[in-house]
C-alpha cells in the first residue's frame, strides 16, 4: 500500500496506523506517542489554505512522522551510548480483561513485526536503513513514497532497505507455535517459583542468552547472562533476593510472557524465545520507566502465584 490513506475519518482517522507505524520504527510506545502528536501538531499548525491542497493528508501525516522517527533514532543512537547496561524496546501490555479503548497500546496490531526478537534486531540497524525497511517490508509503502521521508532517491531508499535485511539473515523462529511456546513459559515459571535450578537447566538451550534492561534505575546484569546453568543460578538468585515476588503468565508483545511483580507493583517483564521446546533467548525489562503501562493493567489481577 502506498501513503495514501485509507481512512474515512479524515487526519484524525489516521492515528492508529501512524502509532503502529511510529512504534515500530522506535521501539517505545511512550517515543511513539509523542512523534505522532508532534505530526499533528504541525498538521494544525498549518494555515487551512494549505491543508485544504493537501489531498491526502495520511501520506503527509506518515512522512512527517517518519521523519520525526528518524531524527528520534539518530539522537537515540548518542543517548544509548550512555545507557547504563543493555537497552531493550519498550515491551507492549498484555490486553487481556482491559478496558482502555482510547490507550495507545489498544491501537497496535501485534503481528510478529512487534515480537521483541525482531525489534532487538532492528536496533542493530542504522537510523535510515531502519525506516525504510520498517516502511517497505513491514507497511509495504513503495520505495518512491519512502524517498520523501528519508530525503534520498528511491534506488538510494531500496539499497537501505536491502543492507536491513541481510540483518535479519539468521534463522526466523517460526511464529506458529504459540502454545508450545506458551508451555515452556508456564514450565519455566513453576521451575523458577519453587527455584528448581535443575528443571530451569532442562528448559533453557544450553546456548541460551539472558538480557535485561535496567536503565540504571533497577537491579540488572549490565551485561548479558549466556549459558543455561548460569541463567538458572541468576533467576534463583533473583527469587532468594525479592521474598514475596509474583509471577503472572503474560502476553508480551503478543508472545507468551511473565511478568513479575512484588506488592503489587510490576519490577520485571520478561519476553521469551523458544526454539523445539527449549528456551533461547530472554528479555527481561526492569526499567520502570519502560513499564507504567503494566502496573496499571497487571496490578488488577488476582491470578499470581507468590515464590516461595
Amino acid at each position: 500500500m502506498g501513503m495514501t490513506g485509507n481512512s474515512t475519518d479524515g487526519p484524525a482517522g489516521e492515528r492508529r496506523q501512524l502509532i503502529n507505524v511510529a512504534y515500530r520504527l522506535l521501539g517505545s510506545l511512550t517515543d511513539a506517542e509523542d512523534a505522532v502528536q508532534e505530526a499533528y501538531a504541525r498538521w494544525y499548525a498549518l494555515p487551512r489554505s494549505r491543508r485544504a491542497e493537501i489531498r491526502t493528508p495520511g501520506a503527509w501525516l506518515t512522512t512527517v512522522t517518519g521523519r520525526i522517527c528518524l531524527d528520534v533514532l539518530g539522537s537515540a543512537r548518542v543517548r544509548r551510548e550512555r545507557y547504563v547496561g543493555a537497552w531493550l524496546p519498550e515491551p507492549l501490555p498484555d490486553r487481556t480483561g482491559r478496558n482502555h479503548g482510547d490507550d495507545p497500546a489498544d491501537q497496535l496490531v501485534l503481528d510478529e513485526s512487534v515480537a521483541m526478537a525482531f525489534l532487538v534486531v532492528l536496533e542493530s540497524m542504522t537510523p535510515a536503513e531502519r525506516v525504510a525497511f520498517v516502511l517497505h517490508d513491514v507497511f509495504r509503502y513503495p520505495f518512491a513514497d519512502i524517498a520523501g521521508v528519508l530525503d534520498r532517491s528511491p534506488a538510494a531508499c531500496k539499497q537501505l532497505a536491502a543492507s536491513a535485511r541481510r540483518r535479519l539473515s539468521a534463522p526466523r523462529t517460526p511464529v506458529t507455535r504459540a502454545g508450545q511456546d506458551a508451555e515452556a513459559v508456564r514450565r519455566v515459571k513453576d521451575a523458577w517459583e519453587t527455584k528448581d535450578i535443575a528443571a530451569l537447566v532442562d528448559l533453557l538451550d544450553p546456548a541460551a542468552v539472558m538480557t535485561a534492561d535496567g536503565g540504571g534505575m533497577a537491579g540488572a546484569a549490565l551485561h548479558p547472562v549466556e549459558g543455561g546453568a548460569r541463567i538458572a543460578r541468576y533467576m534463583v538468585a533473583i527469587a532468594d533476593r525479592a521474598p514475596g515476588l509474583e509471577l503472572l503468565e503474560r502476553s508480551v508483545n503478543g508472545a507468551p510472557g511473565l511478568v513479575a511483580r512484588r506488592a503489587g507493583a510490576v519490577m520485571t517483564v520478561a519476553a521469551f524465545e523458544v526454539t523445539d521446546g527449549r528456551v533461547t533467548r530472554i528479555w527481561a525489562v526492569r526499567n520502570p520507566e519502560k513499564l507504567r503501562p503494566w502496573t496499571r493493567d497487571a496490578g488488577n489481577r488476582p491470578d499470581a502465584s507468590p515464590i516461595a
